[in-house]
């Protein structure tokens, strides 16, 4: 979940649930949670078929910010202001998808109103298939997992939200791209696999309408994050992650229904803007097509909590050395440029930052969210933040709703409410600029 421009070595991640300790093999994963706090107050509700008005995130007395209604603005390939649902059913223990396994309860009905109500206007729902897949040559899926990502579907579907599905952490165990790009006969089974994982997905969903997304895979990489041997093999393994997003396209459309249209997302390399120069969009009928790309601009700030302080108005010993509202503007630039250079919508399927300890620490993270959720909507662009349920402090923690109740998380109303400001605002005097010019104090 991480771009070129904020690689970080991740293969020592060990992260705590409850003051366990997870084995080393459990790594990549976002995967800590602690104590519980209970909601405080909701903020401005979106209402079917209106426009809010005079929301507490107004500049001064005598001037409103309007929101508007996502539900009316969006367009059906839009996934507007988004929520992951980090760290459930893409948890596995011991190889095997498990919804539990990393620390979260049972995500209810209850979770996804929350997200909704919160001004949320699409939920991503990550799944990894491991342990739940049969053997060649039908590789039936586990009945009981199947049901159980459809029940969540379902919940966000009563909910009002639209929803993105996909195969998440499979990547790196039966989806090797270094082994594949390798191995031509590998290869080959293993894109019979992804074809029969894909198809069986793709039928329980079929009468399903256009709120539910399809993304074909996760941050599909060597190991290296975007720095293995995809720098040095002649491009082999592009080549053979290009072939593997073609099978996904054609194994959706071929079973039909609903399914001949559907919105499909379809990720970079590594979910790397930067190593989009190698990407090539599959062919499609329907020509309904989005770019998936991940940003975590920059990682060391926004995940590893090794920068307190982000902006022109960050203390300099405090804040990332190269990283700005400029190098954020030209991440975002080079995501909007994918869409300019392919014709398809781009969505940034990860972005975030984690809760610190300190009232001002936090007022920089409220910034810098806040900043990212404007320049992306000036750039019509899709951005859905990674909550992994997590309620500490720090690397990775980046919790803003109890994924069991819906409840908030520390101070996840006022983050939420941050983003949605910047993401939904839509008044002429509300501008990047102005947003800009608020930056903390110094």
């Amino acid at each position: 979940m991480i771009t070129v421009s904020s690689i970080a070595l991740r293969d020592d991640y060990i992260c705590t649930i409850n003051q366990t300790r997870l084995p080393t093999n459990q790594n990549h994963t976002h995967m800590k949670k602690c104590s519980w706090v209970k909601k405080s107050l909701l903020i401005c509700l979106a209402m079917a078929g209106t426009t809010i008005g005079a929301c507490s995130t107004a500049k001064d007395k005598n001037e409103s910010l309007q929101i508007s209604d996502t539900k009316t603005e969006l367009q059906p390939h839009e996934l507007g202001l988004g929520w992951n649902l980090g760290n459930q059913l893409d948890a596995y223990r011991n190889s095997i998808a498990e919804e539990t396994a990393w620390g979260n309860k049972p995500a209810t009905q209850a979770t996804f109103n929350a997200i909704k109500s919160a001004g949320f206007s699409s939920v991503r729902i990550p799944v990894t298939w491991l342990g739940k897949i049969g053997a060649s040559p039908d590789y039936k899926l586990d009945n009981e997992w199947l049901n159980r990502v459809a029940e969540l579907v379902n919940y966000a579907e009563k909910a009002g939200l639209k929803a993105v599905i996909n195969i998440h952490h499979d990547g790196g165990h039966w989806l090797d791209i270094k082994k594949a790009a390798t191995d031509p006969l590998f290869n080959k089974a293993l894109k019979e696999q992804l074809k029969a994982v894909w198809t069986q997905i793709a039928q329980k969903f079929a009468d399903k309408d256009d709120f539910l997304f399809f993304e074909s895979m996760n941050e599909i990489h060597d190991g290296g994050w975007g720095w293995g041997d995809n720098r040095k093999d002649n491009g082999k393994q592009y080549q053979t992650f290009n072939e593997w997003q073609q099978v996904f396209v054609d194994a959706v459309r071929a079973t039909g229904g609903n399914n001949a249209s559907r919105w499909l997302g379809i990720p970079t390399y590594c979910t790397n803007i930067d190593l989009a120069e190698h990407f090539l969009l599959p062919k499609d009928p329907a020509k309904h097509l989005l770019i998936a790309v991940h940003s975590y601009e920059p990682y060391e700030y926004c995940l590893e909590d090794k920068y307190s302080e982000w902006g022109h108005t960050g203390a300099t010993d405090k804040k990332h050395p190269t990283s700005d509202e400029q190098a954020l503007v030209n991440e975002l630039d080079k995501a909007k440029a994918l869409h300019e250079k392919f014709g398809a919508p781009v969505y940034i399927g990860e972005f975030g930052a984690v809760h610190r300890s300190s009232e001002r620490e936090e007022t920089f993270r409220k910034y810098y969210l806040e900043y990212y959720c404007k320049a992306a909507a000036d750039r019509g662009i899709s951005v859905i933040y990674w909550d992994n349920g997590s309620a500490g402090v720090g690397r990775e923690c980046s919790g803003l709703l109890d994924h069991g109740s819906g409840t908030w998380l520390n101070n996840g109303d006022e983050i939420v409410n941050t983003m949605t400001k910047g993401y939904f605002t839509t008044n002429k005097n509300y501008t990047l600029q102005s947003v800009y010019d608020n930056a903390p104090k110094h």
